[in-house]
């Protein structure tokens, strides 16, 4: 084993030297401060340090009971105090011990002697020092019954605490009641009570601000809006027809008591912001929409036309009119639109429909060229009111077109069956009898066009028979009865039954009606261009025939005894089948087949109370025979 020694130099000395200062500055150091704190502790022994004070009462070199009883006689903040609570202008003005505060002047004095003499060996040596140089204030020791405060503040409460209202907007009849907003507002009692707590500890008068919470409204303010309503009620409202002619219905106006019946105020979002409008009722508002409707909506009708047979020109018998409908959607919103901006004449919202065919268009254009068929029906022994009738149902046809590839509905063309449109009351069939009703002879118009189609080769989509023989479509042109015209009878009772044909060609077909009263004819022609379609009809005339029932004597107290008068007629029961070939280029085009079965009908007379012998009052004024 070898060993290194280092050489002693004088540095070296010096080192060790140095720090054995050092440990002994340090040790001397420790012994001083101990030796201090030793002299001092004895010194103040029981009592409080120099230097140390609670809310600025010197407390130095007394004994804890002492200070105590300095404090009690000196200190008087619980009753002399004075706290200011704020909110905004509104003050409330209370002591310490209203608020539940107790000052404990034994814990306090306590608390003072404790000072210098709690913590570490240098933290108790500088709390020393420090009160001795520059004087320690010992925040007093206080007792806060927190249920007082809080009682008193739940007092405060009372007057400051409001509900959020929102702004309201009614109408009452005509008067608009508008109410304003409200901001809520809440003391927060907890809140408060915290910041109270830390002024009455501080031991000095002070304000504190009370903590508020509010709340807003969602609708703060609605006096735009009320006089928006005011604006609204100040005259009637009238709606018009936009570029209205003298032919249009309206316009029409409704008085401030029926617009404020149909007003009503809702809350919607705008740009994400809640606020009040006021607006008709859209329900309301389309109801008055629709009535207008059934008076403005129209269909589009193409021109009339008149086929002039010696110039194969067309001649313009009735202009072109444009179709519109009433846009109850968009109305309504222009109608409340106006109504916010003030106006009170406004315009209906339309949309509108051009016609296929105006005044302009040719007969080439059109493909009309030529007559393409023709039927005339007989109806000798007709009333003036059934003439009446098929005079005012077949100028609903006259000058009429038909597109190409279009399946023409009569019951459409031919409208509403009423007194206010001209139309009579005359015989019809209905629920099994023969009687009067609006329109009797119609149906001599639909079996005109339906003989006018047949032979003109046109598909018939739909179709329907009589119940029983009728002998006004019978006739042929020398005023009797063609077995060879039984079968092709059309009826037509919109909506119900209808009657149906196709323009299954690429040209218009043009529709003339022409009456004879007179002569008691009905003529009903076709113009287009042929396609060199012919026609063959096969009709078996009646089958299998049935005769009537026995008459049906019914009594009317309204007739006279021994008075007997004939409502309904015999009519033999039969099977009549009808085929029908068109040919197209030398082919067949079209085979189609028309079954009908004519019902047995019986003749019904009414006679008057007490009439005996019915069967032969009957046969002696020639009713209800065979």
């Amino acid at each position: 084993m070898s060993f290194v020694t280092q050489p002693v130099t004088r540095q070296n000395v010096l080192v060790s030297q140095l720090g054995m200062s050092l440990v002994s500055g340090a040790v001397l150091f420790f012994l001083l401060v101990f030796a201090w704190m030793t002299g001092y502790q004895l010194l103040y022994a029981g009592r409080i340090f120099p230097g140390v004070s609670i809310s600025g009462v010197d407390l130095s070199g007394l004994k804890p009971a002492d200070a105590a009883v300095k404090l009690s006689q000196t200190l008087s903040y619980p009753y002399s105090g004075r706290v200011v609570l704020t909110d905004g202008h509104k003050l409330w003005i209370t002591t310490p011990v209203e608020l539940g505060m107790v000052f404990d002047a034994s814990a306090s004095a306590q608390a003072a002697f404790q000072l210098g003499r709690s913590g570490g060996l240098f933290d108790s040596l500088s709390n020393q020092v420090n009160a001795l140089r520059q004087g320690v204030d010992v925040s007093p020791v206080i007792i806060l019954d927190q249920r007082v405060a809080y009682n008193y503040l739940q007092s405060i409460a009372s007057e400051i605490d409001q509900p959020v209202v929102e702004a309201s907007l009614r109408i009452d009849d005509t008067q608009v009641v508008a109410q304003p907003g409200q901001i809520g507002r809440l003391l927060n009692v907890d809140a408060t009570l915290f910041v109270l707590t830390s002024q009455l500890q501080s031991f000095h008068d002070g304000t504190i601000e009370l903590v508020i919470e509010e709340k807003q409204p969602e609708i703060l303010d609605v006096s735009e809006q009320e006089e928006v309503a005011r604006r609204i009620l100040s005259q009637p409202v009238t709606l018009t027809l936009a570029g209205e002619d003298t032919e249009d219905p309206g316009p029409w106006s409704f008085d401030e008591q029926t617009i404020a019946k149909m007003l009503t105020v809702q809350k919607v979002l705008e740009n994400g912001q809640p606020r009040v409008q006021v607006t008709l009722d859209e329900f309301s508002l389309r109801q008055i929409l629709s009535d207008i409707a059934s008076q403005a909506d129209r269909k589009a009708e193409n021109a009339r036309f008149i086929f002039n047979d010696e110039t194969n020109q067309l001649e313009v018998f009735e202009a072109a009119r444009v179709g519109r409908v009433v846009d109850q959607l968009a109305s309504v919103t222009a109608i409340n639109t106006a109504l916010q901006q003030g106006k009170h004449v406004i315009p209906i919202m339309m949309v509108y429909d051009n016609p296929s065919v105006i005044e302009t268009a040719t007969g080439v254009e059109l493909g009309i060229t030529e007559l393409v068929s023709v039927q005339t029906s007989y109806f000798y022994g007709s009333s003036p009111e059934r003439i009446q009738n098929i005079d005012t149902a077949r100028a609903r046809f006259h000058g009429l077109l038909v597109a190409p590839g279009e399946t023409f509905s009569m019951g459409e063309a031919l409208g509403d069956i009423s007194l206010d449109n001209g139309f009579e009351e005359a015989l019809i069939i209905y629920g099994g009898r023969t009687i009067k009703g609006v329109g009797g002879g119609v149906c001599q118009v639909s079996t005109t066009l339906f003989r006018t189609v047949l032979f003109g080769g046109y598909p018939v989509d739909e179709r329907h028979s009589h119940a029983y023989r009728v002998s006004y479509y019978e006739y042929n042109a020398s005023g009797s009865r063609d077995p060879q015209l039984v079968g092709l009878d059309a009826t037509v009772y919109f909506p119900l039954v209808d009657f149906k044909f196709t323009n299954d060609t690429p040209y218009w077909i043009l529709m003339e009606t022409y009456l004879d009263a007179a002569a008691r004819t009905l003529t009903w022609k076709f113009y287009s261009t042929s396609d060199g379609r012919t026609v063959e009809i096969s009709n078996t005339g009646p089958q299998n025939i049935v005769p009537p029932p026995p008459p049906l004597f019914e009594e009317n107290p309204e007739l006279e005894k021994n008075v007997i008068k004939q409502v309904d007629w015999a009519a033999e029961g039969a099977d009549v089948v009808v085929d029908r070939t068109v040919y197209r280029e030398g082919t067949v085009y079209i085979q189609d087949q028309f079954q009908t079965q004519y019902e047995p009908w019986r003749a019904v007379c009414e006679y008057g109370p007490a009439t005996k012998d019915l069967e032969k009052t009957a046969k002696r004024k020639g009713a209800c025979q065979p």
